[in-house]
């Protein structure tokens, strides 16, 4: 194989990778906004140089596909580009200093509870940054985009893939079941044994959305799911509605909805660890330092009054049973007999 890959550009790997994109020159020579001829050369070019055939061309066909040397090569060529964006990215915020913007990403529960009180004291401080926010379904989504140089930060649930990240730790966030506020699931602290053969509202599947359902098959209990949704108030509705009982992050859920009550389970129920992620590779300006250290203050606030909440929720569930206890405990008078 002959040592040429030091002469490797660029513009060799963009038209690789276009073509696994749009699975014809021509195509990929309009992504590219270049000339066939271009493209064309671009790939003999690399071929060239790396010692392998990376496109299969089949005569009588329109599309061409990655040879299994192209699909390898590929995937350095996608890392070594998200690399120069996130090069390009450090570069903007170093020109823009104290005054540029901040890209952060979101995910639903951390967008309702934590993230307006986070901006509001981070914007108290630093007023003259723009800071923008992407929502995301799922967290990976955004993990990766920060990798891509696409974000600043975000927050993400643990554990982050791999990849190169710095993480900090936010807070946990427990798991309460949710039911609807005449169920009988409420009338003592109950297993989740007691969840057994009950129709349940779950969360579309995802890598921690799934994190309930596991727990639940760990004590024995196979789910009955009824209905799935990834939006937090879906979820709490179908459950004071009484279609089923659900098992969410105290994040997730409003507290304050008179039509649910939240339990929690005699067994220990693994917390979510939340984490605010950034490019460990890349340059962070004074403002998202300042933003991970804002986030981190409002997250241990959140995290003690959930603390509080929780206990005194154990207190009042306590309460009538040790009043039923006691009435079960008096002596019963003797029948009166008939005279």
């Amino acid at each position: 194989m002959p040592d040429n890959w030091r002469s490797v550009e660029i513009k060799h790997l963009r038209a690789l990778g276009a073509i696994a994109d749009t699975g014809t020159f021509w195509a990929a020579s309009e992504q590219l906004n270049s000339s066939l001829s271009t493209v064309s050369d671009h790939i003999t070019a690399l071929e060239a140089l790396v010692g392998e055939r990376l496109i299969e061309r089949s005569r009588g066909r329109r599309t061409v596909e990655l040879t299994e040397a192209g699909r390898v090569l590929l995937g350095h060529a996608e890392a070594i580009e998200s690399r120069l964006r996130a090069a390009e990215a450090d570069f903007h915020a170093y020109a823009a200093g104290q005054s540029g913007s901040l890209r952060i990403g979101i995910y639903q529960s951390v967008a309702n509870k934590v993230l307006p009180e986070v901006m509001r004291r981070f914007k108290e401080r630093w007023p003259a940054v723009d800071v923008r926010v992407t929502e995301a379904a799922h967290d990976r989504e955004l993990v990766d985009a920060v990798e891509r140089g696409e974000l600043d930060l975000s927050f993400a649930i643990q554990p982050i893939p791999d990849g190169p990240f710095e993480v900090r730790e936010l807070m946990q966030d427990p798991y309460v079941l949710v039911t609807g506020a005449g169920s009988a699931l409420t009338r003592r602290r109950p297993s989740a044994g007691d969840l057994a053969g009950l129709p349940m509202v779950g969360y579309q599947h995802g890598t921690n959305q799934d994190h309930a359902e596991e727990f639940l098959l760990g004590q024995g209990v196979r789910p009955r799911v009824v209905f799935r949704s990834n939006d937090n108030g879906t979820v709490q509705a179908m459950v004071g509605a009484g279609l089923g009982f659900a098992l969410a992050p105290l994040l997730a859920v409003d507290e304050n909805d008179p039509k649910v009550r939240l339990l929690q389970l005699v067994e220990s129920v693994p917390p979510r660890v939340l984490v605010v992620v950034w490019h460990r590779d890349r340059y962070r300006p004074p403002a998202a330092a300042a933003f991970v250290e804002t986030a981190i203050a409002v997250a241990s606030e959140i995290e003690s009054a959930h603390s509080v909440f929780l206990a005194r929720s154990l207190r009042s569930l306590q309460r009538p049973g040790l009043q039923t206890r006691a009435r079960s405990r008096r002596p019963r008078r003797p029948a009166s007999r008939p005279t």
